[in-house]
C-alpha cells in the first residue's frame, strides 16, 4: 500500500471548484512532485492532504487509514508535517525556541536536544543564529528553519509548499540539497514547486496539476522529456 493516497478528490473555495478529482499517491521513501503553474491546485492538494481544507468529496489515505474526518491538528501526530509556503515562523521567538515548538506534541526532551544539535548540523547557519530572532532572519534563513521545525516533529511524510519561493539561486541549491539528503535517510517527501526543473531533477515520480487537475503523470526523468512539460514548465522550446 502506498503511504499516501489521495483518491479522487474535489476540494471548493465557496463555489469554486478548486480541485476536480485528484488522486496521487505517494510511496515510502519517494520524492514525488506537484508541478504546475499559479492556480492550479497545488497549495490546495497539500491543504486539503492536511485537513486544512475539506474535502467534499474523495478521501485521503495515509498508511492505509482514512483520515480525511481528521482535524487539521491531529496530523503532526500521526506522522504528517508540513513547510508551509511563506515559512511560516514564528518571528518574534528564536531559532530554537521555533525547533522547540515544532516538536511540541514529543515527551522525549533528551532526543529532542539531539534532534536540535542535527538540525545544526544540517544547517550550520542556524546554529550561529540559534538565540536570533527568526522574523529577523534573512528569507534563505528562514526557510533553513522552517525545513528543521517540520522535522523536529518527527514525521514519516514531509508536505512541502514552494521552497525554493523568493531565494536566491545559491540559496536554492542549498534546500534542494537538504531535501536530497533527508530523503536519502528515508523521509518520504511530497513537494510542490513552481521552479520545475529543480523539482524534476529531485523527484522519483511527478504530477502536473492545470485548473484543479491532474493531465500528466510518470517518471520525473521522463515528465523532464515531454515536450509539453518542456514547453510549458522548463522554459524549452
Amino acid at each position: 500500500m502506498p503511504l499516501l493516497e489521495v483518491n479522487d478528490v474535489h476540494a471548493y473555495y465557496g463555489n469554486i471548484h478548486a480541485l476536480k478529482g485528484v488522486s496521487l499517491t505517494v510511496e515510502k521513501g519517494e520524492i514525488v512532485t506537484l508541478i504546475g503553474g499559479n492556480g492550479a491546485g497545488k497549495t490546495t492538494t497539500l491543504r486539503t492532504i492536511t485537513g486544512l481544507m475539506k474535502p467534499r468529496d474523495g478521501h485521503v489515505i495515509f498508511d492505509n487509514e482514512d483520515v480525511s474526518k481528521y482535524p487539521a491538528h491531529a496530523w503532526v501526530s500521526r506522522g504528517i508535517a508540513m513547510v508551509p509556503e511563506g515559512r511560516g515562523v514564528f518571528a518574534k521567538l528564536s531559532v530554537e525556541e521555533n525547533l522547540e515548538l515544532g516538536a511540541f506534541h514529543r515527551n522525549d526532551k533528551e532526543n529532542i536536544k539531539d534532534d536540535i544539535e542535527k538540525s545544526y548540523e544540517m544547517f550550520p547557519r542556524l546554529g550561529e543564529r540559534r538565540t536570533q530572532l527568526a522574523g529577523t532572519m534573512s528569507g534563505g534563513e528562514q526557510q533553513m528553519l522552517a525545513v528543521t521545525r517540520a522535522l523536529m516533529s518527527k514525521p514519516r511524510l514531509l508536505l512541502m509548499d514552494e521552497p525554493s519561493m523568493g531565494l536566491a539561486p545559491v540559496l536554492v541549491d542549498v534546500i534542494f540539497e537538504a531535501i536530497e539528503r533527508i530523503n536519502q535517510e528515508g523521509m518520504t517527501v511530497l513537494l510542490v514547486e513552481q521552479n520545475a526543473h529543480m523539482a524534476l531533477q529531485i523527484a522519483n515520480r511527478g504530477y502536473v496539476l492545470q485548473t484543479g487537475q491532474i493531465v500528466l503523470t510518470d517518471k520525473a526523468d521522463v515528465l523532464q522529456k515531454d515536450p509539453t512539460v518542456q514547453k510549458a514548465y522548463l522554459g524549452i522550446e
